[in-house]
């Protein structure tokens, strides 16, 4: 009997640990798991009875909660909102929906991430109320703010970062929405205003800085691909290339041209950096085709091409093909056009490689989360996305870079007192439709604080008049100022 009890005994025992550790690695190890699962109806009503924490810009709140009078206790309330829109996005509780920070940082807004386990702990043993942290972004509001008013009512995105650490800056997108009308909770109002930005042609709810329909890149992603000249070993800033007024792409009957019409310059050839200060085409294509499409293609992986980022906003890769093309689409992505597409955090990225020694950093938006007695529950590290470029070759490229803005193409960036490094690029479309002009580069060249990125999309409603050194160049030229204080 004493033996049989020892049995049961031991067998129960066994059964309570395995209980204790299931228990266990669901409440504790997988509870980030599942408090993200749509399906958990539990998380989701929990985060609506606490008081939501703060979104943080600059040490104000951009987001923040107050007593809402119904059943869903809290109404989230948004500051500046159109201008913070693509940031913070919004949170909707009666149409269970949310976008942006409310969306990625939930767990830590609503209180419910692993990280907050002890202080839920410590809240139901004193009895205070349940409250969520508040979330610090790396976003400048001054910054916000400047990008944001030099976009104005234009079609388009800018994004700026920190090139030694990937800390976002400013995110901006127009046209944009006002956040506070999709957080209320009064379902019929909210249901329509949704349903006319879901119809609005200018897709107000696309995130353009980092996602949306992707535009080509146009002479932006020349910086790529003298990149990738450099890298070869093969080229130098002085290397000549053919310089010819038209060419006939191989295996086609297109003709490409330089934006001038003629040459680039004069001589029978040019330089590499002359082609890119000049911004020509012919030049840029002809060399796409020596390097070859692997090799354009690895370097623009190098750069972060064809990979999505987590900042943690989600973006949609930028994209360069990843089947081996003919030479007539390798001589069309020499001048980023073709199948080339990029989101403004990519051409970002690039400048801010380029800028960083030729060491390209993850992007991120947030600096940490400060529980609601102050305590700092998580920080966000910067970390290294990977080599591009070696330091000597970026030297090189930032070089050419600052010659395109004191005496070249990208003239409408330049700032008195600083040399700026950038690119600007014109894209073409499908047939008469308007050109997207963009803009690329940082500041101080030299130590660089500021990488942006423009885009301005419809041709900055000057149909094929604009280009990215008159209408997006000037935008980037006021963030970077905002950066610099001056």
């Amino acid at each position: 009997m004493t033996k049989e009890l020892r049995r049961l005994s031991i067998l129960m025992l066994v059964m309570f640990l395995a209980l204790f550790a299931s228990t266990s690695w669901i409440q504790v190890i997988q509870t980030d798991e599942l408090a993200a699962n749509p399906a958990n109806r539990r998380s989701l009503y929990d985060s609506y009875e606490v008081q939501r924490g703060s979104i943080i810009a600059s040490g104000s709140a951009i987001a923040s909660s107050v007593p809402s009078g119904d059943l869903y206790s809290w109404q989230r309330v948004y500051t500046d909102a159109q201008m913070w829109a693509p940031v913070t996005g919004y949170i909707n509780p009666a149409l269970n929906s949310a976008t942006g920070i409310e969306q990625a940082m939930n767990q830590e807004l609503s209180g419910t991430a692993g990280s907050q386990f002890l202080s839920r702990i410590e809240r139901i043993f004193t009895g205070q109320p349940p409250r969520g942290s508040n979330v610090v972004l790396s976003l400048d509001a001054d910054v916000q703010r400047a990008a944001y008013e030099a976009l104005g009512d234009l079609q388009g995105a800018v994004i700026a970062i920190e090139p030694a650490t990937g800390r976002v800056l400013a995110m901006v997108t127009s046209p944009s929405f006002d956040t506070n009308v999709l957080a209320s909770h009064a379902t019929s109002e909210v249901n329509a205003a949704y349903d006319a930005l879901v119809a609005d042609p200018g897709k107000p709810l696309s995130n353009r800085a980092i996602a949306g329909d992707l535009n080509p890149p146009g002479s932006t992603f020349k910086l790529v691909v003298a990149s990738a000249a450099l890298a070869s070993g093969e080229y130098t800033p002085q290397s000549t290339l053919p310089n010819p007024a038209t060419y006939q792409l191989p295996q086609s009957s297109s003709v490409v041209h330089n934006a001038s019409g003629g040459t680039c310059g004069a001589g029978d050839t040019v330089t590499l950096a002359d082609a890119l200060r000049l911004s020509c085409n012919i030049p840029f294509a002809e060399l796409a085709v020596k390097l070859g499409d692997t090799a354009i293609r690895e370097e623009a992986e190098k750069y972060g091409f064809n990979l999505s980022f987590e900042l943690p906003l989600i973006s949609t890769p930028s994209g360069y093909p990843r089947t081996i093309q003919d030479d007539a689409q390798t001589a069309l992505s020499g001048f980023g056009q073709g199948q080339v597409t990029a989101t403004p955090l990519q051409m970002a990225m690039v400048s801010a490689g380029i800028a960083n020694d030729g060491i390209v950093m993850n992007p991120r938006m947030v600096d940490r989360v400060i529980g609601p007695d102050l305590s700092v529950q998580k920080t966000f590290d910067d970390s290294e996305f990977g080599r591009a470029l070696d330091a000597d070759l970026a030297d090189e490229m930032v070089g050419m870079m600052v010659a395109n803005v004191r005496d070249g193409a990208a003239s409408g960036a330049r700032i008195d007192g600083v040399d700026v490094a950038g690119k600007t690029g014109t894209a073409e479309n499908t047939g008469d439709e308007p050109y997207t002009l963009w803009f690329t580069g940082f500041a101080p060249a030299a130590n660089p604080e500021v990488a942006v990125a423009v885009v301005v999309e419809d041709g900055g409603r000057q149909g094929q008049s604009g280009s990215g050194n008159t209408i997006a160049a000037p935008i980037a030229k006021k963030v970077m100022e905002a950066v610099l204080g001056r």
